[in-house]
């Protein structure tokens, strides 16, 4: 079936929008490259400076203790220790902050711990938010990975909440100016930045707690939120007695079945297998490089938690340990945190680091291998981050808000929160295909919950998204034709082009995507004459499989199925003429070939003859108790063994 697609929503009225607000969007290369939520349907509201004071006061009485893995190696530290002048400005080189945070890691086991802060009142309401911007001097994850990372945690507080509302009137962000508001206010939604900008943040509205503690990924930094008793653990939904760490809206990703919270969430806390990648420059391993002198590869993410490559494991690793250990950021400003902490953060005003120009970086490079009639890989490169003040949510912390519900509420209760319209979307989840022990013989397949989360690819763009709970959300892609691709280590690629028409976007099958372990998979190579428009594959056993168009041209596709399964393979042509063909792997296959596919009502007749004859010979297997998997099926099925079973039934007809 086609992919289906919502309606269009209204799109963003760029001649509304205040010279302050199209500087800050073209100035982060536009919402998604700043890490904003672009709704659709409404204006981002201006907001309004909150003077050095008063932001100090804000930023300690909200301030989030940070737990970070046993295994991590860049946790928050001050990007100022490596700053260098180059040219006339100041900035901070890759390689400086990776190889000196590694040195002085040999004097002290968290050098320079430092949070930085930054609020801002939305006027005529009593609205404030202070952003709490933590640094790390290396991200290396499972194909993201980039020299720097800033991640954030935006505290949404209504300072009316003891009866004193904030003040209106007060000076625009350039002014800086002190206001007179003297309550620090109560938390109405607190939103942590996810790994990727494509992939839907960790928010929690109206929570019961003072202060969030944030969970980080190892390595990525992404943050989660730990809002119940647990602080210390991420919990998606209610479970064992606790309350749901996220208030994200559950969406229903496949469809017909139960929806998921969509937040990226913690991963490796969520039992799933989560590998990483060891990051390359120029072909040579990153602590090869002769800049990087005090880096050695037991500097980067331990071993036991990566792969060399996906595409040469046999299947998804088993052995790679889910989340360990808790270390202890707690910000040196409150008398109240607990005195075995592992660190004591500083908090400082991001105003300190306006001298930094830019945060520096040469290309680091993924690949993602795309099934084709001819494998292909494509590449992907991401530099740095920018820095914050560059980015629509430093100013609007609004547009870093992923859950319409969340600022749907907001806009309803301040008015200078617009409530938007659904964002775009592309969803999909992951199914791992593997042989029904129902099925007769080797003839079906299961298609199961993943063991491992994967990573998924719009050529269209050059980030790659993680998968959370087997889920892939792409958030705000363009409207348009994409061509998405997912990968998973051990795993035998997916690739599908589709069309993107603002909404939601299923991928796979009505948002079912089946992968199937490298040693399992078979890669059904088909030619036909034209233009291809669609290609499905249903199993006998599970139903669809594939149902998309396949990367390729000249009407030449290549795409990986279970060998298990028995398929009947459906073809559209760019006219809507229809072929068909049966596949049943053998067991020692690796690859099938579907050389001269037709389409049309000839094409049919044949395929419907073959899969008679194929009904036929297992029909009388199973009737003389012989072994199924004896008899020839699918593309096994010659001409002379047509002509012996068509003899047969017209000899039995009485012919």
């Amino acid at each position: 079936m086609p992919v289906r697609a919502e309606p269009e929503p209204t799109t963003v009225d760029l001649d509304s929008l205040g010279r302050r607000r199209l500087l800050a969007l073209l100035a982060g290369s536009g919402a998604a490259a700043g890490g904003a939520y672009l709704f659709t349907g409404g204006q981002p509201a201006d907001t309004d400076a909150i003077g050095p004071e008063e932001s100090r006061r804000l930023a300690e009485a909200h301030a989030p203790t940070l737990y970070y893995g046993a295994r991590e190696q860049w946790p928050a530290t001050d990007p100022r220790e490596y700053t260098t002048e180059r040219d006339g400005e100041t900035i901070v080189d890759g390689f400086d902050a990776l190889d000196g945070y590694t040195a002085d890691g040999r004097e002290t086991d968290y050098p320079n711990p430092t949070v930085f802060y930054h609020a801002v009142d939305y006027p005529d309401s009593s609205l404030s938010c202070v952003q709490f911007w933590v640094y790390s001097a290396f991200d290396q994850f499972s194909t993201n990975f980039h020299w720097h990372d800033w991640e954030v945690l935006h505290v949404f507080v209504d300072r009316s909440a003891d009866g004193t509302a904030t003040a209106s009137g007060t000076e625009s962000t350039t002014s800086g100016t002190d206001q007179s508001v003297s309550d620090t206010g109560e938390p109405v939604l607190f939103v942590a930045s996810a790994h990727s900008r494509k992939v839907p943040n960790n928010e929690h509205l109206d929570p019961d707690v003072a202060r969030a503690s944030i969970i980080s990924e190892v390595g990525s930094h992404s943050s989660t939120l730990g809002v119940n008793a647990r602080p210390t653990t991420f919990q998606r939904t209610a479970v064992d007695g606790l309350a749901p760490d996220i208030s994200n809206d559950p969406v229903e990703v496949i469809s017909g079945e139960a929806s998921l919270p969509l937040a990226y969430g913690l991963p490796r806390d969520e039992g799933l297998v989560l590998p990483y990648a060891i990051p390359e420059y120029d072909g040579d391993r990153l602590p090869e490089h002769d800049r990087l002198p005090n880096v050695s590869p037991g500097d980067l993410v331990p071993d036991e938690l990566t792969v060399d490559s996906y595409g040469e494991l046999a299947s998804p690793p088993e052995d790679i340990p889910k989340r360990e250990g808790d270390v202890a950021f707690v910000p040196d400003a409150r008398a109240d945190t607990a005195a075995d902490a592992d660190a004591r953060y500083e908090l400082i005003d991001t105003e300190e680091l306006r001298q930094i120009d830019a945060f520096t970086g040469p290309q680091l490079s993924f690949s993602f291998t795309v099934p084709k009639f001819v494998e292909d890989a494509v590449s992907g490169h991401l530099t740095t981050v920018g820095v914050p003040w560059s980015q629509p949510r430093f100013e609007n912390p609004a547009t870093d808000i992923s859950d319409p519900q969340h600022r749907a509420a907001l806009a309803d209760r301040y008015e200078p929160i617009e409530a938007g319209g659904d964002v775009s979307r592309i969803l999909g989840a992951v199914r791992e295909a593997t042989g029904a022990d129902d099925a007769p013989g080797s003839n079906g397949v299961a298609l199961l919950a993943p063991s491992i989360e994967t990573v998924a690819l719009l050529e269209s763009d050059p980030e790659a998204v993680p998968s959370f709970s087997g889920v892939l959300a792409v958030e705000n892609p363009e409207a348009g034709e994409h061509q998405l691709t997912v990968n998973g280590a051990g795993m035998a690629p997916y690739s599908e082009k589709l069309t993107h028409e603002g909404g939601t976007t299923r991928a796979g099958v009505e948002g079912e995507i089946p992968m199937s372990a490298n040693e399992d998979a078979v890669k059904v190579r088909g030619e036909a004459p034209g233009t291809l428009e669609s290609v499905a594959f249903e199993d006998d056993f599970a139903g669809q499989v594939y149902d998309g168009r396949p990367p390729g041209e000249d009407g030449r596709f290549g795409i990986y199925v279970h060998r298990e399964g028995a398929y009947t393979a459906a073809i559209r042509d760019e006219s809507g003429a229809q072929g068909a063909r049966r596949v049943n792997p053998n067991p020692d296959d690796d690859a099938i070939d579907l050389a001269g596919i037709e389409t049309g009502k000839v094409a049919l007749t044949d395929f419907l003859l073959r899969f008679l004859v194929e009904t036929r010979l297992q029909t009388a297997a199973l009737r003389d108790d012989e072994d199924i998997d004896d008899v020839p099926t699918g593309q096994n099925i010659d001409d002379e063994r047509v002509a012996s079973v068509v003899a047969a039934a017209y000899e039995n007809a009485g012919g």
